[in-house]
């Protein structure tokens, strides 16, 4: 059959090796396709990589740099699946990453090793382990869930597949096994169907399987089919199947009937099997591929065969569903990439006419959407039509295959059918039909929807459109826009009608959503003329619009500057200017020129903008030379200034400070240099020194510091500016303390005319230096004297001042100076004017017109010192007739009477204002007595007793000292160092207290005796004054000063005081007399006073007898006092009394200590009295709490139930946690049953040995601490059963596994705790941590069991634990099957090679050694095979065949002397042409003579030692291993050698194809002459013809004539000949053909002109001949074509002689 007419088409899709995939991992191990998006290839060579090929782009593969023993791409995205097996164990760690999001999306490492897995769906992973199946979603954090365990027909298989059902309730498992022993060659296969939903498995043979939904006509719900093939051998008859059958049928509905049918194998394929089966849900076929190639395809309702083909010359390993297509991938060993697809133009005539299966074809037809039936539906619809069957006729239309029928006409052809009255019309009848089976292309969507637009049910066609019934397009948006724009515009969308979708969102004013929905449909308006719309309208909104699209992904459509530009050609500058300002923010340097225009178009038009854009600093890159320029012509001096970077340009706008803003031009100094600062300030003042000074006083105030002061003062004084230095340091001269600045400032404004500032300044600096001032001022002699005074008189120069103004006459100055500047200098304005010898009238008029204001001291002292005292009389007199009481005008108006003796004890006795001291001292040393007076009047202590002392004045002292009543001036006199003491105290006895009658200086001196420790003497005194004396007998402060002085003089007259007197202050006495330990004494003062308390209080803290405090209480009967008593008593210990006084004084503020005595005490009954005492005037939780517990104490259980029962504030918890502690378990537990504490009832009833009600109260506690407290408990009484209770909640905490595991082996309860374990893993929550303590236990235990344990619960066993158990205890079987489990391969061969004798199994281990990372441990298990199971070598080799150095294993061979051992796996790895294999097996057929397996092996594989080889056998004794030699050499190229070998041994056959093979004439010529020379004459003749192309024919002539051998040269002569006489014939035969074309040709020319002649004859002599057409006229004028004149008569041309062409040279 025509590849063209075939039903499948096949192509290749790729090549794996043409994208860098090396043909040596082009294998099932290492590739897999899990759909038709991607391929993945392992690779392990030259380094370990991942190749993920993207079948939309094959030729660019994404390769990554990772290790793993197999990677599955995700069947939809790009997720990646990596599985490798953990170094050292038999575990695999799996990852899925995210290789878009470069992020692993989830980890687990698998207690087994996982031997295939496969994406069952696209968030689920299938992983097959050697005993379980598992399913691991890659949502969420779960982990991989159990599905179903392996049956035992999988055992030893190697499994090839793994699927699941769409509705993934059924699953399959396909494996496949060595044959049976009748037929070894026949792969067997098998197969477990699971049902998820009955937990069930079902064991069948099947090679390859796949799952398909179909729709059973009569049933609505689809069902689940499942096909496999089989092919058995059942007594030597080998049957191949194909099974369909139903999975799961449902009750009542109507089922599929199961289907068989063979599959016939050729005879060349009788060995091959089914390997991949694939379903094409798009045309309900089977597809089953076979590894030798061939492709089944069946119909998968029917079973019926539709086609068979090879479709691969090399072995298929690896299939996937085209889903797209309804086809598969195929991948072969040689790494093509095959996909197969339905032939959709020629499978239904196939069906149809090769198969003459019409009904099959019309299926294929409708399911497929197919052509080649179409003759057939519309034959059925045209019949259906014709019987009114309207329904059935619309059901085959919309069923049509290819739609053939869904076509304007159809629907003509239901308009045309005539409504009946009360049906529905056909047409509705037909869209409706058309609705249920799925969408309406577009001309029906049209045609309905006009229907519905006409009804106005704009409403159906919402619906519709919601539930994608409808096609949508352009026209049916046209349509819908008459009624609804929303609509329509939904409808444009889906239509990708995309202009019209930017045009309806433009018409909404909605831009933003245009650059939306252009980017999302990849559409590029026209973005300028959207733009120029909108300017048109809405200059905003294109402002709006522009930035939308400068901040579209991938930049702007349109070039800014374009943008710009359309906004400028409207003049619109400030739209344009907002644009740019928006686009222009990220400051880009690439923005540089549209920066400089948007300056630009504003400094033209807007100078204002342009300044405000420039002031807030936006833009950097721009043309400043060009922005300057620009700036300065539109008057913008400051900015020009700031964007300026020459001095000539600078200075040049500098000067315009007419139109310069003064702040701005002094900010714009601040960022020139000091030199051009300066440059500029000249020129400044050079131009208009009047008009610019006070800017340059402004800067130079501004900048001083960076220009410098001096620099400024210089510049000033340069222009001889006074008045700008005056303006400049009246700045700075607040804040500078410079002298010599203070002194510039000075002389300025005096020049300036600045008095009034020179003035001020000379009043308040304090930096100036003030004789330089001083002589400057004296020397400019300024008409106002002010600041001359102002510096004289601030520093001292007032003698100074005084002589300059008397000498120039400027007497006003020195009255001004006087009167009203400092008063207080006038005496040293008197003084020098007296020098001066200033008239006297003009100093007395002076001091009057001061006054008051005059200080009368110093101008005393300067009167004195010049001996004109009396010039002060009237002065004097003058400031007392005005009332001055200025002490120093009194002082020297007394001083002037005493010296005077005008009645001076008069004066000094009245006048108030005098200072005592000063007159007192004065008088001293004139009359003693007036110094008294003087003193006594001024209170002058000191110095009255000491006039008194030194004069024997001891009366006038004692009266001064009693009257005084002050308590220093006593201590002074009394003093024991005071010489005089004793002659005072006799005066004070004798006349100062005998004359006073006031008790405050009795009281006094009294007390200034006590303080002088004089008590015998005061005690007499006072009992004179107090006792005798009946004036003060009463005094209260005399009879408190009495007893106070008793107290602590004579103790012994305390009492006999206190009993007499009764006016004193008891209290105040009663402390005093308790701090002088007068206990008594002072019991009796507060007994009398009746202060209870304080009585009571001296007998319990002072006397210390509680006794006496006892009786004193009953007879007060006050609470205070019983209080104070009963806290004695607790401080003594007297618990009980105390507590019998707190209940008499009804006290409850001391239960704190009343509690902690008692509980010290133990005397809770009393306590318990005293609490419910408390409880009535408090609710404190403290003595609730305290009530419990000493009811607790006293065993009175029974009024704790009741208590608790009854309303209380009590701490329950913290009350049962101390009964608890201190053992009272009873009260303790009623306590906390009462508050619902499990946990702390559990524990107490532990302590209480009630197990089963601890058990009962940890259930409701449910804590871990709770369960482990009463386990360990029960544990420790033996109770194991509840110990198990209690350990069944606590191991299923992971954290508290080990914990008790350690207890209960610490106690030797091995049996006990292996049994709650066991327990244990029934648990719904037990985790890994049961099943692997439990593993552990048996490795300690019981050992027997443990290999059990680990198969049956491998997923659910912390591994790596489990194998430092089995380590330890040397389980070494069941340590290396956790090895594998865990995928630590390396380990697990190395324990089996270490521990051989137990661990040893041959087929496990060749599972294991395939998966081991180190490849050192691939030799390490060849030296083990070759030590202890020789035998089997060539079994685990082959298995390692494409993982080792087949030369280093050559080489360990050889080494150990074994080649011939693994000859057949070298045999088997020859394939990949090793040097060292090639060598070893070409020596062992050497050894073994077998020459016809070495030409072979050198024929087949040439990488070795060609020559080395050759020449080691030339000389063997064999000779088929000379000819071996001679073609080695012939194959290394060495003809001559080889030639003469074979020559040599008489191989002439050779030597002639050696020779003819060289391609060298002179070998074959050589070996010509050498037959001649041996006489060799057939060799001769066989020699011309196998070298027939090589050898000269003169050459082969003449020797064969020069040795008499021409007949045997005969038949290469006539070969020659022959040869030679056909290329010429062949020559004559192209020339004869040239010429008989060339003859045609001729002959059609000359036919043309004979026709023309004939014409011409038959026309009238006289009659010229008609032109011809295109001719120009007669005589061929106007260039047309004039025929040749007639020759040879007849108008015939001439005709060569004998009528033969003429013959060219030959």
């Amino acid at each position: 059959m025509a590849a063209a007419n075939a039903p499948i088409i096949m192509k290749e899709a790729l090549t794996l090796p043409s994208i860098g995939i090396n043909p040596q991992f082009i294998t099932f191990t290492h590739v897999t396709m899990e759909s038709d998006k991607y391929i993945c290839v392992r690779e392990t060579a030259p380094q370990n990589s991942v190749v993920i090929i993207d079948m939309n782009m094959p030729n660019q593969p994404l390769r990554r740099p990772i290790t793993a023993d197999s990677a599955l791409m995700n069947p939809n995205s790009r997720i990646l699946a990596l599985k490798a097996q953990l170094p050292g164990t038999t575990q695999d760690h799996l990852q899925i990453f995210n290789i878009e999001l470069k992020a692993k999306i989830k980890s687990h490492q698998m207690p087994e090793q996982v031997v295939f897995w496969k994406w069952i769906t696209p968030k689920l992973l299938g992983l097959v382990t050697q005993s379980s199946v598992y399913h691991w979603s890659i949502e969420g954090d779960s982990e991989p869930v159990k599905m179903f365990e392996r049956t035992a027909n999988l055992v030893n298989n190697q499994i090839i597949n793994y699927r699941c059902d769409p509705t993934e309730k059924w699953l399959v498992l396909v494996g496949i096994a060595p044959g049976s022993p009748e037929r070894p060659q026949l792969v067997k296969g098998n197969m477990q169907l699971f049902s998820l939903e009955q937990q069930r498995s079902q064991a069948l043979e099947a090679h390859a399987a796949a799952f398909a939904p179909f729709k059973v006509p009569g049933n609505e719900n689809p069902s689940t089919l499942i096909s496999f093939a089989t092919k058995t051998v059942n007594a030597g008859q080998v049957t191949s199947k194909l099974h369909i059958i139903e999975l799961g049928a449902q009750p009542g509905k109507a089922s599929f009937t199961k289907k068989q049918a063979d599959l016939f194998f050729p005879p060349d394929f009788a060995d091959d099997f089914p390997v991949a089966m694939q379903i094409s849900h798009k045309y309900n076929l089977i597809y089953v591929i076979t590894k030798l190639g061939l492709l089944f395809v069946y119909d998968l309702e029917t079973a019926t065969a539709v086609y068979r083909n090879r479709i691969s010359p090399d072995p298929i390993f690896l299939t996937a569903e085209a889903s797209s297509t309804g086809g598969f991938y195929a991948i072969n060993r040689r790494g093509q990439v095959l996909l197969a697809n339905v032939n959709e133009a020629t499978i239904v005539p196939f069906v149809s006419g090769q198969l003459n299966n019409l009904e099959l074809a019309v299926n294929l037809a409708k399911r497929g959407n197919l052509p080649g039936a179409e003759q057939l539906v519309v034959q059925r619809f045209q019949e259906l039509f014709a019987q009114t069957k309207y329904k059935e006729a619309a059901e085959l239309a919309a069923e049509s295959p290819q739609g053939i029928l869904r076509t304007p006409d159809t629907v003509a052809k239901f308009q045309s059918v005539p409504v009946q009255a009360g049906q529905t019309p056909p047409l509705l009848q037909y869209f409706g039909t058309l609705l249920t089976r799925g969408k309406l292309n577009a001309f029906e969507s049209l045609e309905l929807s006009r229907l519905v637009v006409n009804q106005n049910k704009k409403n159906l066609l919402e619906n519709w459109l919601a539930e994608d019934k409808l096609e949508c397009s352009e026209e049916l948006g046209d349509l819908v826009k008459t009624v609804d724009n929303d609509l329509a515009l939904k409808i444009y969308i889906k239509a990708r009608a995309t202009p019209k979708v930017v045009a309806a969102f433009a018409e909404r004013r909605e831009f933003d959503k245009i650059l939306i929905y252009s980017k999302q449909v990849g559409y590029m308006p026209d973005y300028l003329f959207l733009l120029q719309t909108i300017l048109r309208t809405d200059p905003q909104g294109a402002v709006n619009f522009a930035l939308m699209m400068s901040q579209m992904e991938g930049g702007c459509p349109v070039d800014y500057n374009t943008i710009t530009d359309l906004f400028l050609q409207r003049n619109l500058i400030r739209e344009a200017t907002a644009f740019l300002l928006d686009v222009l923010k990220p400051n880009l340097p690439e923005h540089a020129f549209l920066q400089t225009k948007v300056l630009e178009i504003n400094l033209v038009t807007f100078p204002n903008v342009a300044d405000a854009i420039l002031a807030n600093g936006m833009f950097s890159h721009y043309d400043r030379p060009r922005i300057a320029q620009l700036c300065e012509k539109a008057g913008l001096y400051v900015r020009a200034l700031q964007h300026y970077s020459e001095l000539p340009d600078i200075k040049r706008v500098i000067v315009n400070t007419h139109a310069i803003e003064p702040q701005s031009l002094v900010e714009f100094f601040g960022t020139l240099s000091k030199e051009w600062a300066v440059e500029c300030m000249k020129d400044l003042l050079l131009v208009n020194l009047r008009g610019n000074l006070q800017i340059i006083v402004q800067v130079a105030k501004e900048y001083c510091e960076q220009l410098g002061v001096d620099s400024c003062i210089k510049l000033f004084e340069q222009f001889k500016s006074y008045e700008g230095l005056y303006f400049f340091l009246g700045s700075y001269l607040s804040s500078s303390e410079d002298p010599d600045i203070h002194f510039k400032y000075i002389e300025a404004a005096a020049k300036t005319g600045q008095i009034k500032e020179v003035e001020r300044v000379t009043r308040e600096s304090n930096f100036y230096d003030a004789e330089k001032t001083k002589n400057f001022l004296m020397e400019a002699k300024l008409p106002d004297a002010r600041p001359l005074i102002n510096v004289c008189d601030r520093f001292g120069f007032v003698p100074d001042l005084t002589h300059y103004l008397y000498s120039n006459n400027m007497l006003r100055y020195i009255e001004g100076y006087v009167q009203k500047v400092n008063p207080g200098n006038a005496p040293l304005v008197v003084g020098q004017l007296l020098d001066d010898e200033c008239p006297e009238d003009f100093i007395k008029g002076l001091i009057l017109s001061v006054r008051s204001l005059l200080p009368v001291e110093p101008l005393v002292e300067e009167c004195e010192k010049r001996n004109r005292l009396r010039l002060l009389t009237q002065f004097l007199e003058h400031l007392v007739s005005e009332g001055s009481q200025d002490v120093h005008v009194h002082n020297a108006l007394g001083k002037i009477i005493i010296d005077s003796g005008n009645n001076p004890e008069h004066f000094l006795t009245t006048n108030p204002y005098y200072d005592s001291r000063v007159v007192g001292k004065y008088c001293e040393k004139r009359d003693p007595t007036l110094a008294v007076v003087a003193y006594r009047r001024g209170q002058c202590d000191d110095e009255l007793v000491n006039v008194t002392n030194k004069n024997s004045l001891f009366k006038l002292q004692a009266r001064y000292v009693v009257e005084r009543m002050d308590g220093d001036l006593w201590e002074k006199v009394l003093n024991p160092e005071n010489e005089y003491r004793r002659q005072l105290i006799d005066q004070v006895v004798s006349t100062a207290l005998p004359e006073s009658q006031s008790p405050e200086q009795v009281s006094a001196a009294v007390k200034a005796f006590m303080t002088a420790d004089l008590p015998h003497e005061l005690i007499e005194l006072l009992e004179k004054i107090v006792l005798q004396n009946s004036a003060f007998s009463g005094n209260f402060n005399l009879q408190n000063l009495l007893i106070l002085t008793a107290i602590k003089a004579d103790p012994s007259r305390v009492m006999d005081y206190v009993n007499r007197l009764d006016n004193f202050d008891g209290p105040a006495v009663g402390e005093v007399a308790v701090e002088a330990q007068l206990y008594e004494e002072a019991f009796a003062i507060f007994k009398k006073f009746n202060m209870n308390v304080q009585a009571v209080n001296v007998l319990l803290d002072n006397i210390r007898s509680i006794e006496r405090a006892v009786e004193f209480a009953f007879r007060v009967e006050e609470d205070a006092v019983w209080s104070q008593v009963a806290k004695a008593q607790l401080k003594e210990g007297l618990v009980s009394d105390a507590i019998e006084s707190f209940i008499r004084a009804d006290d409850a503020t001391h239960f704190l200590d009343v509690i902690q005595a008692a509980e010290n005490a133990n005397v809770y009954h009393d306590l318990v009295r005293y609490l419910l005492m408390v409880r009535q005037k408090a609710k404190e939780p403290k003595v609730d709490s305290e009530l419990i517990y000493a009811y607790a104490k006293i065993d009175r259980l029974g009024d704790i139930e009741e208590f608790i029962l009854m309303p209380n504030v009590a701490n329950l918890q913290n009350v049962g946690d101390r009964l608890y502690d201190e053992a009272l378990y009873e009260a303790a537990k009623i306590i906390y049953a009462f508050i619902s504490n499990w946990a702390k009832l559990a524990v107490t009833l532990v302590k209480l040995k009630q197990f089963q009600g601890a058990v009962d109260a940890a259930r409701k506690a449910n804590s871990a601490k709770t369960w482990k407290e009463v386990c360990f408990a029960c544990v420790d009484a033996e109770e194991f059963r509840l110990a198990q209770i209690c350990g069944l909640n606590i191991i299923i905490q992971v954290d508290d596994l080990e914990e008790v595991s350690e207890y209960y082996q610490n106690r030797g309860c091995f049996n006990e705790l292996i049994s709650l374990m066991e327990s244990g893993l029934g648990l719904e929550r037990a985790h890994m941590g049961i099943f692997t303590e439990l593993g552990v236990l048996y490795a300690r235990y019981r050992p027997e069991k443990l290999m059990e344990h680990i198969k049956l619960f491998s997923t659910r066993l912390n591994i790596p634990k489990l194998i430092r158990a089995c380590d330890e205890q040397q389980h070494w079987k069941e340590l290396t099957y956790l090895y594998i489990l865990y995928d630590e391969f390396d380990n697990a061969a190395t324990t089996i090679m270490n521990h051989s004798p137990e661990a040893w199994d041959h087929m496990q281990f060749k599972d294991v050694i395939v998966k081991v990372a180190s490849v050192e441990l691939y030799y390490k298990a060849v030296h083990f095979y070759l030590q202890e199971h020789p035998d089997l070598i060539n079994d685990v080799l082959n298995v390692l065949a494409l993982r080792v150095d087949h030369t280093r294993v050559v080489d360990i061979l050889r080494k150990a002397g074994h080649l011939r051992l693994v000859k057949p796996y070298m045999v088997a790895v020859q394939s990949n042409n090793v040097p060292a294999v090639n060598e070893a097996l070409n020596e062992i057929y050497v050894e073994e003579e077998d020459y016809d397996r070495l030409r072979e092996s050198i024929d087949l594989h040439d990488n070795f030692d060609m020559i080395g080889l050759a020449q080691k056998i030339e000389k063997h004794e064999l000779l088929e291993m000379r000819r071996v030699a001679a073609y080695i050499y012939k194959k290394a190229g060495r003809w001559k050698v080889s030639i003469a070998l074979s020559k040599k041994d008489k191989h002439y056959k050779d030597a002639m194809e050696t020779a003819s093979q060289s391609g060298d004439r002179e070998l074959a010529e050589e070996l010509l002459i050498y037959f001649i020379e041996q006489g060799k004459k057939e060799c001769f003749a066989s020699c011309l013809f196998v070298c027939y192309d090589l050898i000269r024919a003169d050459v082969a002539l003449e020797l064969a004539w020069m040795n008499n051998m021409i007949d045997f040269a005969f038949p290469y002569l006539l070969q020659f000949i022959r040869e030679y006489t056909g290329k010429v014939d062949e020559l004559i035969k192209d020339r004869i053909e040239a010429q008989n074309e060339m003859k045609a040709k001729e002959k059609e020319e000359k036919d043309v002109i004979a026709q023309q002649n004939m014409y011409a004859q038959l026309l009238p002599l006289a009659l010229p001949a008609p032109p011809m057409p295109g001719m120009g006229g007669p005589q061929g004028m106007g260039g047309g074509f004039v025929p040749p004149p007639p020759m040879g008569g007849m108008g015939m041309p001439p005709m060569p002689p004998f009528g033969m062409p003429p013959m060219g040279s030959y």
